[in-house]
C-alpha cells in the first residue's frame, strides 16, 4: 500500500486551461480476505514497555524541540519540521532554530502537502548521508519527510546483529519499505532481502540509494506491489522468511486502488505474516505511525497472533532523544512511534 501520511509524493500543478473530462478507471477488486486462523496455545511471554531510544551521531541527531516543532541535524544541514508531539518550550534560543538550513512550510497535518523554506541559501533536491555504514539520499519531499525515519535506527541496530547473530542464510521480507536503507542494511549485513512498496517513485529511490553505495551485487529483489497481495501470494505458494519488517500506514491505496485502513486490515497482515514465517524465525517486528492508540493495543495483537510459538512480545514506543546542538547534551526525549515485536528466543 502506499502510505499516504508518511511517504512523499510527486507535486502537481493547476492545468493552464480547462481539460476534457475523463473516466477515472475504477478501482481494482480487494483481494480475498481469507479467514483469521484460531490460534491455540500459550502467549508469547511479554516485555511491556519498552521505549527504543535513537541518540544523536555524527550523521543525525535531534538539537532541539518545542512549539509543535523540531529542530534536526540531517548529515551537513539543519532542517525544521512541524511536530505536534513537541508540546514543550524550546530549551535553546530563537538564534539558534534561526540558523536553519530548511524549513517546512505549509500543511502543518501529517497528510498535507507543504515546501521547502532555504534561507540561508537554495539547496539541491537531495545530500548524501551514512547510518549504520550505508550509504544513501536524504531529500526534501513534498511530505516534511526526508528520506529516512531515524528513530528506526533501534529497529535496524537489532537486525543487524541478529542476521550477524545467526551463523546462516537469513532471509528478510520489507513490508512498507519506502527508501530501502533498511533493506540496505539488512543485506549488508549478509541477509537476503525482499523489499515491497506500491510506489514507483519510493523503489525508484530506493535503487537510487543502492548505487549510490556502490551495493548493486548485494542480494535484494525490489518489488513494487500492494502489500497485501503480496504477502497472501507468498502464503499460497510457501514461501518462508526469517525476519519481517512492517511499517503499514495509518491509510493508503495500491498501485491499483486497493485500499488499506490500519484498524481494518492490520489482524489480517500479521496473521499472515505469522504463516510466512520461517520454521527458524528470528522476529516479527511491526510500527504504527499517526494512530490513536495505546501501544497496548497491538501488543495484544501481536501476542494473539504469535500464541503457540513461544518466545516474546516487547512493545512500547520508539523514542528520539535531543543532545543539543553539539551532540553532547541529554535533553527530553520525543515520542515519534508505537511498535511491537515478536522475537524466537
Amino acid at each position: 500500500m502506499k502510505d499516504r501520511h508518511r511517504r512523499p509524493k510527486t507535486g502537481f500543478e493547476a492545468p493552464s486551461r480547462p481539460q476534457p473530462a475523463r473516466r477515472e478507471p475504477r478501482p481494482a477488486p480487494e483481494p480475498a480476505a481469507r479467514p483469521l486462523h484460531r490460534r491455540t496455545g500459550g502467549k508469547p511471554a511479554e516485555r511491556v514497555p519498552v521505549i527504543l531510544e535513537t541518540a544523536g551521531s555524527d550523521q543525525y541527531r535531534l538539537i532541539d524541540s518545542g512549539r509543535g516543532e523540531k529542530l534536526e541535524q540531517y548529515g551537513p544541514y539543519r532542517i525544521v519540521r512541524p511536530e505536534a508531539q513537541a508540546l514543550w518550550q524550546r530549551s535553546l534560543p530563537d538564534a539558534v532554530w534561526e540558523k536553519a538550513d530548511a524549513i517546512f512550510t505549509g500543511d502543518t497535518d501529517e497528510d498535507g502537502m507543504g515546501r521547502w523554506k532555504f534561507p540561508r541559501q537554495a539547496l539541491g533536491e537531495t545530500w548524501p548521508m551514512r547510518l549504520l555504514d550505508v550509504d544513501f539520499h536524504g531529500r526534501f519531499t513534498a511530505f516534511r519527510h526526508v528520506g529516512v525515519f531515524p528513530e528506526q535506527l533501534a529497529h535496524w541496530r537489532w537486525m543487524k546483529e541478529r542476521i550477524s547473530e545467526a551463523n546462516r542464510p537469513v532471509k528478510v521480507l520489507n513490508l512498507f519499505g519506502y527508501t530501502g536503507v533498511a533493506s540496505l542494511v539488512a543485506a549488508s549485513a549478509g541477509a537476503e532481502v525482499t523489499h515491497v512498496d506500491a510506489s514507483k517513485k519510493a523503489i525508484g529511490w530506493a535503487r537510487e540509494n543502492q548505487a549510490l553505495g556502490r551495493m548493486e551485487k548485494l542480494p535484494i529483489r525490489w518489488i513494487c506491489e500492494d502489500a497485501m497481495k503480496f504477502i497472501q501470494r507468498e502464503e499460497r505458494r510457501g514461501s518462508r522468511y526469517d525476519i519481517i519488517l512492517t511499517d503499514p500506514p495509518k491509510f493508503g491505496r495500491g498501485p491499483n486502488g486497493e485500499v488499506w485502513q490500519l484498524f481494518d486490515h492490520l489482524p489480517l497482515m500479521l496473521d499472515i505474516c505469522r504463516e510466512i514465517l520461517s520454521p527458524k524465525a528470528i522476529g516479527l517486528v511491526l510500527t504504527a505511525y499517526s494512530i490513536r492508540a495505546s501501544f497496548y493495543s497491538i501488543h495484544e495483537l501481536m501476542r494473539e497472533t504469535m500464541r503457540g510459538l513461544g518466545g516474546t512480545v516487547e512493545s512500547g514506543e520508539l523514542v528520539i532523544r535531543e543532545t543539543g546542538p553539539d551532540g553532547d547534551e541529554a535533553g527530553r526525549a520525543l515520542s515519534t512511534s508505537l511498535f511491537s515485536r515478536w522475537i524466537s528466543a
